[in-house]
C-alpha cells in the first residue's frame, strides 16, 4: 500500500511556485501526494487535490468551517505525512491533524518566515508567537528556512524536532546571462536600449515588499544616470499606488505586472534591488543570483541569509545607502563582476537538488 503525503497551504500558488520538485521527489519514492488550499487545481505530480476555503487572517470565521473540513479529510485519507505550509495552512494543518498525530501520522510544519523575529512590532510578538508556541506542542518537525528563526525555535518552542533546510530551493539550471546581440534583442522586447542601466525587482506590489523606495531612489538616480531604467515585475496588489507614485516623480519605471518569462528579464538587466522589509528566505533573490546579478537589499533576516556584504552584493538602509550602492556598481565594472561571480557561487548552496536532500533526510526515516 502506498504511502500518503497531504500538503496544506491558503492559497494554490505556494504549491505552483515552490513545491513541485518536491511533490515528485515524493511520488518518485512511492508516495501518494494529496493537496487543501482555497481553490482547486490540478498541480503536477499531485494525486488529488481538495479545495477548502480559508482566510490569510487566522481569525477569520471561514476557518473555523475550514478546520472541521480539513479534519475529516486527514481522518479519511488516513495520512502518513501531514504537512503545512504558510501562516494560517500551518494552522489549521496542526490542529486537524492532532487526531491522525495521536494514531501515527507525522505533522511537519515549515516556517516560511515567522512574524515575530528581530525588530518585529511588539504587536506581532503578542500576536503570532503564542500561536506558535502552542502549536509547536502538535508539531513532529519544525522546519525553519534561515538561521534566525532556527534558533529561536529551538530556544522557544518545543516541536519534536527543529530542523533547518536551505529554503524551497532554487531551480538554477534556468537562470543565464544574456550578451551581445541576444541581449540587446531581449532588451528591445522589453523596451529597453543596449546601453540602458537596468534595476529589477520581481515581487508582488503590496506594502512589505516596499517598492516605493526603488521608485523613489530611481527617480533621485535618474538626472545622474539618464539611462537607468527600473523593471518592476509582479502582480499590483496595492490598488495602482506604485505607478501613481513613479508617474507623479516622473520615475524611470517600468510596471510589467505578472510575468511567466523571469529568466529572460533578469538575463538582460544589470542590478538586483530588493527592498522588502520582511522576508524569510526569498526565492526572487535566489534567482538574481543564479542570473548572475550583484543584489542590493534592504537589511532583514532574510536577506542576511542569502547576501554576503561585498561579496554577493550589499545589504543597505533606507533610500541613501540604496541609491550610493547603486551608483557604486554603476561606475565600477571589476567590482560589479566580482560580486556577479560571488552571487553564482554562493547561490548553488540553495539549489533544488540541495534542498531536496535535505528534505528526503526528514521524510524517509
Amino acid at each position: 500500500m502506498k504511502k500518503k503525503i497531504l500538503f496544506v497551504a491558503t492559497v494554490p500558488i505556494h504549491f505552483r511556485y515552490f513545491h513541485l520538485p518536491c511533490f515528485q521527489m515524493l511520488q518518485e519514492h512511492g508516495y501518494e501526494v494529496h493537496t487543501v488550499c482555497c481553490e482547486k487545481e490540478a498541480f503536477p505530480y499531485s494525486d488529488r487535490q481538495f479545495a477548502v476555503p480559508m482566510g490569510r487572517n487566522p481569525f477569520d470565521p471561514q476557518n473555523i468551517k475550514a478546520l472541521r473540513t480539513l479534519r475529516e479529510i486527514i481522518r479519511n485519507g488516513e495520512y502518513d505525512i501531514v504537512h503545512g505550509h504558510t501562516p494560517v495552512g500551518g494552522l489549521l494543518a496542526r490542529l486537524a491533524a492532532a487526531g491522525a498525530r495521536r494514531k501515527g501520522t507525522r505533522v511537519f510544519y515549515t516556517a516560511h518566515g515567522f512574524h515575530f523575529y528581530k525588530g518585529a512590532s511588539i504587536l506581532n510578538w503578542l500576536i503570532f508567537f503564542p500561536i506558535e508556541w502552542f502549536l509547536s506542542f502538535f508539531t513532529d518537525t519544525l522546519i525553519t528556512i534561515n538561521r534566525e528563526d532556527y534558533d529561536r525555535a529551538r530556544r522557544l518552542l518545543h516541536a519534536k524536532q527543529t530542523a533547518y533546510v536551505h529554503g524551497v530551493g532554487c531551480e538554477t539550471e534556468r537562470y543565464f546571462r544574456l550578451t551581445g546581440a541576444e541581449r540587446a534583442e531581449a532588451r528591445s522586447r522589453l523596451g529597453l536600449a543596449p546601453d540602458d542601466r537596468v534595476l529589477v525587482y520581481v515581487a508582488e506590489q503590496n506594502a512589505n515588499k516596499n517598492q516605493s523606495l526603488l521608485v523613489r531612489a530611481a527617480k533621485a538616480l535618474s538626472a545622474e544616470f539618464p539611462c537607468l531604467r527600473l523593471l518592476i515585475v509582479g502582480p499590483d496588489n496595492i490598488g495602482g499606488a506604485y505607478e501613481r507614485l513613479a508617474k507623479e516623480l516622473d520615475a524611470p519605471v517600468l510596471f510589467l505586472g505578472e510575468r511567466d518569462d523571469i529568466p529572460q528579464i533578469l538575463s538582460v538587466c544589470d542590478v538586483y534591488t530588493a527592498s522588502s522589509l520582511r522576508e524569510g528566505l526569498p526565492r526572487n533573490v535566489m534567482e538574481a543570483m543564479a542570473s548572475g546579478l550583484p543584489v542590493i537589499a534592504v537589511e532583514n533576516r532574510g536577506h542576511r541569509a542569502l547576501v554576503r556584504e561585498g561579496e554577493t552584493g550589499y545589504l543597505v538602509h533606507g533610500e541613501q545607502e540604496l541609491c550610493d550602492r547603486i551608483r557604486t556598481l554603476f561606475t565600477d565594472d571589476a567590482l560589479w563582476q566580482r560580486l556577479s561571480d560571488g552571487a553564482l557561487e554562493r547561490v548553488q548552496k540553495f539549489s533544488v537538488s540541495r534542498v531536496l536532500t535535505e528534505l528526503s533526510g526528514l521524510y524517509f526515516k
